[in-house]
């Protein structure tokens, strides 16, 4: 990595070619800076990780050369691992005051917060990181004080868009600022590194103004009980349903952990000053069904969120069914549709009326249509494009768009070094790279051992063979097959394969029987033997051995 030494450098360690789990790196003469840090939520591929996260290691063996930690908004995919990789980061951390808020909590929860210096930064400001001059630009996004980043170095000017689109009535928070970018372009931009997420859509950006109207109408129209489901960071969204909810003479309740901690954090920044609290979910009881709307977490069909102990029947306090109407004011995260679609048809399932943004207008996206993008593009004037926030192919559409406005596209892939300067841009390196997954209070790497094994498990299977030994090595009594999810405790398949392995351990060498290592590892194979016979799998394996 010699180049970032001297130079200007742009390094995605997360986000580009896959949905989720922003994390980038710039590197100015030899010090670097880290903008957002955030979550993914694991898809089909990968079902034995549900929370995933960049692996930090690059620049955690870099940390004393990190300047800081740039907070572009307070979405979970460039927040959301704050407080899990920053004892790895161990830099200052700069947001806006929601954005520092959101994170002070889950600081806060983690036992952190003491340690990190959180500096909070007006929105629309011009600031210092070390060496890099910064300015944040007012955006509008599906949550407040969204910001785009402007980074103002020897070797030229790079805007980072961050998540953005140009929504004329956003309700909450002020317009994006054009004249910032147009100001910019007048400047000269070397490089935009810029959202892909809604590059297939085509025309002007839907806005939350026309949510806002369609959500009022709509839950005048319902009887019994109505909830929606939103992603708890869109403040702008919850105070439509709020507003919605009044006018339709109901009384709001928030259900889950998140809305809570949004409730705090909005209201702490000065949002929803003219919403009455919301109630607590213990209230539900006490508020007639045709008077009472719910705001739940759990859009996404995540296992453990309020709407899906909803919809399974198994949440303390909350019950949905016939006559109830559920709203999913959101979209569907590519990688969650079958989660989503299960929660869905078991709210059905119960009776409850499922009404998505196919149905009514009751949700826009928070990112940039293709004419969006256009219009951005004409203003900054970049020199260079780089995509980022998307799959691959979100990435290769918004190159040739960018390509239609005259700047030059360049595609990386996350760990790819892009060298920066006024005449010249190059990948010259490749750093290295992963994902992390959160399993309860631990990280683990996608491809150590233990997730290694419980995707082997998910598909193959576990066989546990125990068995007992004398002082010689031969086998006492006849060894125990267990086999969860492979064998029923009563099969007669077991019974075969513990008398094969019975016979196959007799075979094992003499040499063999004194070194208890040694007699495992024989073991073992000659279990993959009797299985792989019987079973035609490879499930993983292990055996116990006690030697009486």
């Amino acid at each position: 990595m010699s180049v970032t030494e001297k130079g200007l450098a742009f390094l995605p360690l997360g986000g580009t070619g896959e949905i989720g789990m922003n994390f980038n790196l710039y590197c100015l003469d030899g010090k670097w800076l880290a903008i957002d840090c955030g979550i993914g939520f694991s898809g089909n591929d990968t079902p034995e990780a549900e929370i995933l996260m960049p692996d930090p290691l690059f620049i955690a063996e870099r940390h004393k050369s990190l300047c800081g930690l740039v907070i572009t908004h307070a979405h979970e995919d460039h927040l959301g691992a704050v407080a899990h990789l920053w004892p790895q980061l161990r830099c200052p951390i700069y947001a806006t005051p929601f954005a520092a808020a959101v994170l002070r909590r889950k600081l806060g929860e983690a036992h952190l917060l003491p340690q990190v210096n959180i500096h909070t930064i007006p929105m629309g400001s011009r600031f210092e990181v070390g060496p890099f001059d910064l300015q944040f630009i007012n955006v509008t996004h599906s949550v407040p004080e969204a910001q785009s980043l402007v980074l103002r170095t020897p070797y030229g000017t790079i805007v980072h868009t961050g998540d953005l689109k140009l929504d004329n009535e956003p309700v909450v928070g002020p317009l994006t600022d054009l004249d910032a970018f147009r100001k910019l372009g007048d400047e000269g931009v070397l490089a935009m590194v810029c959202d892909s997420t809604n590059v297939f859509r085509e025309g002007i950006s839907g806005t939350e103004g026309q949510v806002r109207d369609s959500m009022a109408g709509l839950i005048k129209t319902l009887h019994g009980r109505v909830a929606i489901t939103c992603f708890a960071s869109n403040v702008a969204r919850v105070e439509s349903i709020a507003r919605a909810a009044k006018a339709a003479g109901r009384q709001v309740m928030v259900v889950g952990r998140s809305l809570r901690n949004l409730e705090v954090a909005a209201r702490e920044c000065g949002y929803l000053q003219d919403i009455p609290p919301f109630l607590d979910e213990r209230e539900a009881n006490s508020v007639p069904d045709n008077r009472l709307l719910m705001i739940i977490t759990g859009s996404q069909g995540e296992p453990r969120s309020a709407l899906s102990r909803i919809a399974s029947d198994v949440h303390p306090n909350i019950s949905l069914g016939e006559g109830d109407t559920v709203i999913y004011s959101s979209r569907m995260i590519p990688g969650n549709e079958q989660a989503v679609m299960a929660v869905q048809d078991n709210l059905t399932r119960r009776g409850a009326t499922v009404l998505t943004d196919k149905d009514h207008l009751v949700h826009v996206s928070g990112h940039a249509t293709s004419d969006d993008l256009r219009h951005l593009y004409s203003l900054v004037r970049p020199k260079l494009s780089v995509p980022t926030h998307g799959e691959w192919r979100h990435l290769t559409a918004h190159a040739a768009l960018a390509r239609e406005t005259g700047a030059e596209a360049i595609l990386l892939e996350d760990g790819d070094l892009l060298r920066l300067g006024p005449d010249h841009a190059e990948v010259v390196d490749t750093a290295p790279t992963g994902r992390l997954a959160l399993d309860g209070g631990r990280l683990l790497p996608m491809t150590g051992g233990v997730l290694a094994a419980r995707r082997k498990m998910l598909f193959n299977g576990m066989v546990i063979a125990s068995f007992a030994v004398d002082d010689e090595g031969y086998v006492i009594g006849m060894p125990k097959i267990s086999a969860p999810g492979l064998l029923e405790a009563e099969d007669p398949e077991s019974t075969r394969i513990s008398e094969e392995f019975a016979d196959a351990i007799d075979e094992i060498p003499d040499d063999l029987r004194r070194d208890d290592s040694a007699f495992r590892d024989a073991a073992k194979t000659a279990l993959r033997r009797a299985l792989g016979r019987k079973l035609q799998k490879r499930p993983l394996v292990d055996v116990h051995l006690l030697r009486v």
